[in-house]
């Protein structure tokens, strides 16, 4: 006999015909992207276990298992044994015991043995196909292990034949209920957890505890997300770039250079916190149309780019303006009043006019150095009050998709455009509150502190909004 499973997490095995979906459905359930899916069927050929953990604790653990290949053989067999229902599982176990070497049976072996062995049952059919009499066979074969089981409704097509399912999936199972793996939110995940909870009282507690970790998990990968987005915005614009030369003058190829340098410089900062961030979310085997990431093919300095995330000319605008009124007020304090607040009005006219005119401008090229000698090229901080909106749209946005991304998901990963994102999360208020933070970065001094800290906290209130919306 197989021994029993002793661990106290729950265990559930995804079992039905082949492909229906048990990969798919698998793999958004433990978060993992390495679960082997396929369109070909029989692509999952033996039982594989993903445990999903937090913080070194498995809050439950899933069986991704082969289709039925011949179910009404199977069951040809223990019916042959007339045993009262309290006995079937053992006949199940004598059927495991006596065909573990038939590779006819394989399949059937390898999806009931993490059954018999403790695990729940979530069979999953799909419900874009008719029903049909030859699932019952398999249904009964389940019916026969004794085991708690729910059903699971998969949609891998658009046609909906979900009524018949339900009604014939009812006289099996404890539960239907429906789930797209290629579509789960965070509260469909709550909402299946929560029904695998009921299926035996022995799982009700630990299913409650996993519930509450999973949400604390949701919360710290916002937290760690808000963190790398307020570090990519605060490095890449006070980033300074230098490049030595050793001529009277700096040549316009050089001149050419140091911004390129300058540009791949926060474009290789952008990438690795996708990348980071896509760790985060358990997505590090998502796919790419090339290996820097690009939002449709649009470069992080590009007008298109500019366009969808940057602040319009007005919005930056009224942001130099307000920004300009502050280092005026200074002027004002600074001679007591005297200037009868000219100095706010000036401020804020330069302020503005200069951030009008720097819309497509970055930072200027700086020569410095000894008169003989050795000298340098140096750009940077980023003076450009547009950049700062233009690259947090960019990883807001990145942030978002990858987290409402099921783990189900294998085609090439490449983000649709949302002309009316920047809408969705920058506001007036917002932005004057970035726009302090965003002066201090490109200052060039360093931060006082909890300030950035501060800016964290801004990142994990908008990343909360958008991805639990």
């Amino acid at each position: 006999m197989v021994k029993k499973m002793t661990s106290q997490h729950p265990k559930f095995a995804v079992v039905g015909h082949p492909n229906k979906g048990k990969s798919s459905i698998v793999s958004a359930l433990a978060l993992d992207d390495s679960v082997q899916i396929s369109d070909t069927p029989g692509t999952t050929t033996k039982k594989r276990s993903f445990p999903l953990s937090v913080d070194g604790k498995i809050l439950y653990e899933l069986f991704d298992t082969p289709g039925f290949q011949r179910a009404r053989k199977v069951l040809a067999w223990l019916e042959k044994h007339d045993v009262p229902a309290n006995k079937k599982h053992e006949v199940v176990q004598a059927f495991i015991d006596t065909h573990k070497d038939d590779e006819r049976f394989n399949d059937e072996i390898e999806l009931l043995e993490p059954i018999m062995d403790g695990a729940g049952i979530i069979y999953v059919v799909d419900g874009s196909q008719p029903y049909g009499e030859e699932y019952e066979t398999e249904m009964e074969i389940l019916r026969w292990t004794g085991q708690p089981s729910m059903a699971l409704i998969n949609h891998i097509d658009e046609t909906d034949y979900s009524e018949e399912w339900k009604k014939a999936l009812e006289h099996y199972f404890k539960m239907v209920r429906t789930f797209n793996p290629m579509q789960t939110t965070f509260e469909q995940h709550m909402s299946i957890l929560e029904s695998m909870a009921q299926l035996k009282e022995e799982w009700i507690a630990p299913l409650k505890v996993s519930i509450k970790l999973f949400k604390q998990y949701q919360e710290q990968m916002i937290e760690r997300s808000a963190s790398l987005l307020a570090r990519l915005v605060y490095e890449s614009v006070s980033a300074v770039e230098k490049l030595s030369f050793y001529t009277q003058e700096a040549s316009e190829e050089e001149r050419q250079k140091i911004e390129s340098n300058y540009k791949d410089r926060l474009r290789d900062l952008e990438v690795a916190t996708q990348k980071h961030i896509e760790e985060i979310w358990n997505h590090d085997h998502l796919k790419t149309e090339k290996k820097v990431f690009t939002f449709e093919g649009m470069d992080l300095f590009s007008e298109e780019t500019a366009s969808v995330f940057g602040l319009t000319r007005k919005e930056l605008l009224i942001t130099g303006v307000t920004s300009g009124a502050v280092t005026g007020a200074g002027i004002d304090l600074l001679f007591a009043g005297h200037t009868l607040l000219l100095g706010g009005v000036i401020g804020a006219v330069v302020g503005g006019t200069g951030a009008y005119f720097g819309f497509n401008e970055l930072s200027e090229v700086k020569v410095l150095g000894q008169t003989m000698g050795k000298r340098y090229l140096e750009m940077g901080p980023m003076e450009n009050r547009n950049f700062p909106y233009i690259l947090l749209g960019r990883a807001i946005y990145h942030t978002m998709k990858v987290a409402q991304t099921s783990h189900a998901k294998r085609e090439v990963f490449d983000i649709e455009m949302d002309q009316t994102f920047k809408e969705k999360w920058l506001d007036d208020t917002l932005r004057k509150s970035l726009e302090k933070y965003h002066k201090k970065f490109r200052s060039g001094k360093a931060l006082e502190a909890g300030e950035l800290q501060e800016y964290e906290e801004i990142m994990k209130r908008i990343l909360k909004h958008l991805i639990d919306a």
